[in-house]
């Protein structure tokens, strides 16, 4: 568990952040980008939350926990001796859980005859919203793989995690009846 006593330290005051591993990096390092976006994600389902009721609150809920450990996953390299285990990371039970909520919730939606505008309800524009800054993240982990080790299923939850929410948005709009249909060159 983590303690804080201090909330500032001034050991960021000159632009660099320490990792999870102890090395130090600048703030505007691709992995900083990617846990912070995470971070961001977090923040913008927490007022989600605002609107969702007790149906959807703890899916939710689970969701904000998931992405602390994303984060944390994130947020330490991994060593080349890294035993399993060791280190909290993204785990396959994760992405099944996702999978099946997915499922659970698009089983009540009739299929999509067009693509949706990120609107509706305040929970659904915050879910949609939340939706974006996900798939942001993804494309940070995709990006950070491509010069160091990433844990693949960190990548596959937030691909994951931004059907999930897509999903979900359409729940909220009263199981897709209140969805905003995009209607191509409809604003000519």
């Amino acid at each position: 568990m983590v303690t804080l006593t201090r909330i500032y330290t001034r050991s960021g005051d000159k632009g660099k952040t320490s990792l999870g591993d102890g090395t130090r990096v600048g703030k505007h390092d691709l992995r900083v980008e990617a846990y912070g976006t995470v971070d961001e994600a977090n923040a913008v389902l927490g007022l989600a939350r605002l609107h969702a009721g007790p149906e959807m609150t703890p899916l939710l809920e689970r969701v904000q926990n998931d992405l602390f450990d994303l984060g944390a996953d994130l947020c330490t390299p991994a060593a080349a001796d890294e035993a399993p285990g060791t280190r909290l990371r993204m785990v396959q039970v994760q992405v099944d859980r996702l999978e099946a909520e997915i499922d659970a919730a698009n089983e009540s939606l009739a299929p999509l005859s067009s693509f949706i505008l990120p609107a509706g309800s305040p929970l659904a524009a915050h879910l949609h919203h939340a939706r974006t800054v996900v798939r942001r993240a993804e494309r940070l982990m995709v990006a950070l793989a491509e010069t160091e080790a990433v844990n693949p299923l960190a990548v596959i939850y937030a691909n994951r995690l931004s059907d999930l929410l897509f999903v979900l948005a359409r729940v909220a709009n009263g199981n897709g009846a209140a969805d905003v249909l995009w209607v191509p060159g409809g604003a000519r």
